[in-house]
């Protein structure tokens, strides 16, 4: 095996407090790990670094980065990703190690690189890992544009005029996966409505998306999954990186983000975009407009500092965004239905560590986060505004007991949550302060088992103390099947409106039935990932199921016409998961995805005196089966991708009145294709692409009811959304890079 070690001056990765879903190690050892092709290196993602005889490990990011603490009395590190030989290296007293990996020879067909879907192999927790090079299969405009190739997460509009857009994973809505922007908690509170388009796609690096719940040091808020994305930093190997985007319907968007290495020790940088659409689009003569016309501005400045002991980022987010729709054209002598929001939130962050070098299996970490969050809104005549201020903190310890077999990690948290929201003519208040303590353990035997055990103290002001346990194990039954599984409990509080804001585009009258309790689920589940040859050619094999039990949950209850009711749950709530995906590579730079998910999703519909019936959930569609195919000439000159996706079937309110639950009859809408492509030039400092999405031109004929009164008692622009609004869309784009 050839290996060549290099020594340069590049800072290691801020792993100590970016890592993809918890608190990390302090880097002792790192560098960069490389492939080299027809004279050319490129970085490897994803390739697994540990200490042999250990189950200390860390994993290349997508610039092929890794930083792994050291053992006292450890020396051989072990670099391994299948289609390439696994390589050791005795470790003296360098910190820096680069390694440049050679194919397996039986395997000289495989492009590792191109990976569409990469599983984290050491984590307990059954985590994907989407690059930089996943991403840029789509145009990836934002974040809720960023999971069109992925399997396990789906993304939907949540109504015909407001535009936002909500995420389902495991069969449950986006509110019950914790999503955190480089393991802050972001997209949550009022948030939640619009929270997925306030992260631009060029400024993402990675995203790692964890099914089931996750640690404990990440927050108890977490009950179906977990979404860390990872931010370009300040010391970003691309100084310079801008990107023009412009498609048929009118949208404009520009992005340019910046990095300056001041010193040794500092480096600035600057992600920064704007985007609008001023087109009134109106495919189906509705005289709605199918998208709402907006304005966005967006940006970050940070800051890092890092030496050997201190490590710190620290900056300020700042983001305006004005969006308007509603009717197209006004009736004459009458006033025409219209819907605003105007956002205006601000946001500081600052994550420091403190490192010791001398005991790198130790580290002591603190994060700290302020947010503003201020929206005011109207539907028609009637005004949803609200103001969220949130502070958060998470102070972090790890350690070991004896060995690096038994590590541990501990800490404390707080936050702070207060909410004004107005609607009509009603203010609802409400502080949460929650304070809280948590501790995790690990047990690692060799490369083969992992535990681990955590639990959490919450002390509620409004709720009480709540405890949080969580189990997760990972064991290799052989070097390319490994087994998962995890459990736990999950507590939130629910944001009724803010999380339902689409319905209220609509006529409904809210019916508050009693006062709203907290949400509360147990998620249990598993997972096998199989690694393995496929007539001669690599291919990854990965089976998942979830369950999650709801103890309590806000229920929202859309079969009253012209009322929404919101109440606590009655009886049943239960989701089960099932996922079955294929990676395959046939022939050289050709990737294939087929995946196939199975969703049982029921609730109780019933409240007190009432009748029960247990129904399947709303717009939840039982079967999704998701095709993705690539391919690229050598040296990603051209690119080529392909989506087809096909949504099964999904249930949807019954708008006509019914004397009970059990005399309704049950309403689904039908399922669907959507077809998305793309193809991409790349030149030595720049990139072209051309694509479109739903190329199929399939949407709704009539997604709004009663759209010629909208101020009649029938009108409704959310409940009948089950499927895409607008038709075929074609978009241009080129990306511009500078690296240092």
């Amino acid at each position: 095996m050839k290996s060549t070690i290099r020594y340069k001056s590049l800072a290691a990765a801020f792993w100590l407090l970016s890592g993809p879903l918890a608190f990390s190690q302090a880097p002792a050892v790192h560098g960069l790990v490389t492939e080299r092709v027809n004279g050319k290196t490129n970085p490897l993602t994803g390739v697994n670094v540990y200490w042999a005889g250990t189950g200390l490990s860390a994993v290349t990011d997508s610039s092929g980065h890794y930083a792994i603490q050291r053992p006292d009395t450890l020396n051989r590190l072990v670099f391994r990703f299948v289609g390439f030989r696994a390589d050791t290296l005795t470790v003296t007293d360098q910190t820096r190690l680069d390694v440049t990996l050679t194919s397996d020879n039986t395997l000289q067909e495989v492009t590792v690189q191109g990976a569409s879907t990469q599983i984290d192999r050491m984590s307990p927790i059954q985590t994907e890992l989407l690059t930089t090079r996943t991403l840029a299969k789509a145009a990836c405009c934002n974040l809720s544009e960023s999971f069109e190739t992925n399997a396990s997460v789906n993304v939907s509009y949540s109504d015909a005029v407001t535009g936002a857009k909500q995420i389902q994973m495991l069969g449950l809505s986006g509110n019950y996966v914790q999503t955190n922007i480089e393991n802050i908690p972001t997209i949550r509170g009022l948030a939640s409505t619009f929270g997925l388009n306030y992260v631009p796609g060029t400024w993402i690096s990675s995203i790692d998306i964890g099914k089931g719940v996750g640690s404990v040091v990440n927050g108890y808020e977490g009950m179906t999954g977990a979404i860390n994305v990872e931010l370009q930093k300040p010391d970003a190997r691309e100084r310079v990186y801008a990107n023009a985007y412009v498609n048929s319907f009118g949208r404009v968007e520009g992005n340019l983000n910046l990095s300056k290495p001041l010193s040794e020790a500092w480096s600035v940088g600057f992600l920064g975009h704007a985007s609008t659409l001023q087109t009134r689009i109106d495919q189906n003569g509705d005289n709605f407009l199918d998208l709402p016309l907006y304005t966005q501005y967006n940006g970050i400045l940070r800051a890092k500092y890092s030496r050997e002991r201190f490590m710190t980022q620290f900056g300020v987010k700042a983001l305006y965004e004005d969006r308007t729709g509603g009717q197209n054209v006004l009736p004459n002598g009458r006033p025409g239905y219209r819907f605003g929001a105007e956002t205006r939130r601000m946001e500081w962050f600052s994550k420091t560590a403190r490192l010791y070098p001398e005991k790198p299996y130790k580290g002591l970490g603190f994060i700290l986060n302020a947010v503003v969050h201020d929206q005011k809104s109207y539907f028609g005549f009637i005004p949803y505004d609200g103001r969220q201020k949130s502070l958060y903190g998470n102070l972090i310890y790890q350690s070991i007991i004896g060995t690096t077999n038994h590590s541990f990690k501990a800490g404390a948290s707080y936050l702070l949550d207060d909410y004004r929201e107005w609607y009509r003519d009603t203010l609802m208040t409400r502080t949460e302060s929650v304070p809280g303590i948590f501790g995790e353990y690990t047990y690692k035997y060799l490369e083969k088992l992992t535990l681990v055990a955590g639990g959490r103290l919450d002390f509620h002001n409004r709720f009480g103390t709540q405890f949080t346990p969580r189990f997760h194990a990972k064991y290799d039954l052989t070097d390319n099947l490994t087994l998962r599984a995890s459990a736990g409990r999950g507590f939130r509080v629910p944001n009724a409106l803010a999380e339902n804001y689409g319905y209220l585009v609509s006529s409904r009258s809210i019916v508050w039935n009693q006062k709203l309790r907290p949400e509360i689920s147990w998620n249990y589940g598993g997972s096998l990932t199989n690694e393995f040859q496929l007539f001669g050619r690599k291919a990854t094999f990965t089976a998942d199921f979830y369950r999650t039990d709801f103890r309590a949950q806000l229920f929202v209850d859309l079969e009253h016409p012209g009322e929404i009711h919101f109440h606590n749950l009655y009886g049943k709530s239960f989701a089960n998961s099932l996922q079955l995906e294929l990676n395959y590579e046939p022939v050289k730079r050709l990737e294939v995805k087929l995946a196939y998910r199975l969703f049982d999703v029921r609730q109780s519909m019933t409240v007190p005196s009432e009748d029960t019936l247990l129904l399947p959930k709303m717009m939840i569609s039982r079967d999704r089966v998701l095709f993705n195919i690539g391919y690229a000439l050598p040296y990603d000159k051209w690119k080529f991708d392909l989506t087809v996706q096909w949504n099964g079937r999904k249930r949807i309110p019954y708008l006509r009145a019914g004397d009970a639950y059990a005399s309704v009859p049950l309403d689904y809408a039908p399922g669907f294709y959507n077809i998305n492509a793309q193809v991409s030039r790349a030149f030595r400092t720049w990139e072209v692409y051309l694509g479109g999405e739903n190329l199929g031109n399939f949407r709704q004929a009539n997604p709004i009811v009663s759209a010629s009164d909208p101020f009649g008692k029938d009108f409704d622009a959310a409940a009948r959304v089950w499927g895409p609004i607008t038709g075929r869309m074609i978009y241009l784009g080129f990306r511009y890079k500078i690296k240092n």
